[in-house]
């Protein structure tokens, strides 16, 4: 039998660990991390879990509903959730604690609710769009609203079957979102103010659900991501679109952050929209398919790069299966088609995976595949939506999000 952390488990955890100290001015300031790809600066790690799992440290139960993860930094600790049918921004102490709570517009209540994406910590200020294209800044500290966007009605913001779903990224003072409307692909806002820098409407397409990157190639800035039909590269000071290729999928699930390296875009899509890998020219000017493989589609547990491969799980086409393949050829080296799918972070060498019924893997990876090296469930008591939220481990602890509840776990060694 699987070792569970059942709620039993849970109370006594937080009895017992409530009072460890936090750790020191943990930094994972907006989706994926300081740098937006999902790997974690931690080390001194576990290297295995104790049977039951690792020590909680606390337990917040009134997250809302959804599947947004965790951004810190400040001491705070900020997520997003549902009530009813509103949406609301919570900041927590690194302890659990609640420190302020504000509304964002009205919660998403269409195909599968609850709160999509994670606030963005930029310099004292959170950001972060609900499912409806209303974007909001907060001042990180008390949670007052500095400014307020409707995405809808500026930009004619269009979306599909889920909503909106991007994690809106910032480098200087710009904000960048991919509304997808007729008035806006993409656009950047002043990240002081909400006001309008520039916008783009060269392809005439609506959003996906991908969260940009920003990159340098060749001496060229640019902000990747995808729209719902394509994959594009903008330049962030200006809005001018530098390339673009075709990624088209059923039900135009773009969803997975793109991965970069080396002048080579990667991106995985689900439903069978599979992986393909573009080479970008020395000008930023052209993007050339190097491959596609449909059988590597993931619909939304993140693809993670280690080394000169990519893990993923299989949506579709590949069976649903745990996949490792060649980041440069898409060749596949290994399939296990027990696995299930899994949500991902990478964090001392080790990859963090939980999948959608709530097993928290650590996974070992080597050449022919994987090792297991611990489990364990974690508490349902959050409803019965799946465990869509992308594990986080940051200072020492792994953040896990099911529905209302949000876990915090020492994964320090001791």
């Amino acid at each position: 039998m699987k070792p569970q952390l059942t709620f039993a488990v849970v109370f006594l955890f937080t009895a017992a660990f409530a009072a460890a100290d936090p750790p020191a001015k943990p930094w994972w300031p907006q989706f994926h991390g300081p740098k937006r790809d999902n790997v974690s600066a931690d080390t001194g790690l576990l290297k295995k879990w104790p049977a039951e799992g690792p020590k909680l440290a606390w337990q917040f139960s009134e997250a809302g509903r959804g599947y947004s993860g965790v951004s810190i930094a400040e001491g705070r600790i900020f997520t997003a959730g549902d009530f009813g049918e509103e949406a609301w921004l919570l900041a927590l102490d690194m302890n659990g604690k609640l420190l302020w709570k504000t509304q964002n517009g009205a919660s998403w209540q269409g195909a599968y609710p609850g709160s999509r994406t994670t606030p963005t910590f930029d310099n004292g200020v959170v950001y972060q769009m609900n499912a409806h294209g209303r974007l909001v800044a907060l001042k990180a500290a008390t949670g007052k609203v500095v400014w307020t966007v409707d995405l809808k009605e500026r930009f004619g913001a269009t979306h599909g079957t889920w909503g909106l779903a991007e994690n809106v990224a910032i480098e200087g003072n710009r904000l960048f979102c991919a509304p997808g409307g007729e008035k806006a692909l993409v656009a950047a806002l002043d990240k002081r103010t909400g006001k309008t820098l520039w916008t783009n409407t060269d392809l005439k397409e609506i959003a996906a659900y991908c969260s940009p990157i920003l990159v340098t190639h060749g001496g060229v800035r640019q902000l990747i991501t995808m729209t719902a039909k394509s994959i594009i590269g903008v330049e962030p000071a200006t809005g001018k679109l530098l390339w673009s290729h075709p990624h088209e999928t059923r039900n135009d699930q773009n969803i997975n952050a793109p991965i970069y390296r080396n002048g080579y875009v990667c991106t995985a899509s689900g439903h069978s929209g599979g992986a393909r890998l573009v080479k970008l020219s020395a000008d930023s000017r052209k993007a050339t398919e190097v491959w596609w493989k449909k059988d590597l589609d993931c619909c939304h547990g993140g693809v993670m790069l280690v080394g000169d491969r990519i893990y993923g799980s299989a949506c579709r086409a590949g069976g649903k299966g745990f996949f490792c393949a060649d980041f440069m050829t898409g060749e596949t080296k290994f399939r296990d088609l027990k696995m299930g799918k899994l949500s991902l972070t990478l964090a001392d060498g080790l990859l963090y995976g939980v999948r959608n019924n709530g097993a928290m893997l650590l996974l070992s990876p080597r050449a022919d595949g994987f090792d297991v090296v611990s489990q364990f469930e974690v508490s349902k008591t959050g409803g019965k939506d799946e465990f869509w939220a992308h594990p986080i481990v940051c200072g020492g602890r792994l953040y896990l999000r099911h529905g209302s509840n949000l876990f915090a776990c020492q994964v320090r060694a001791e």
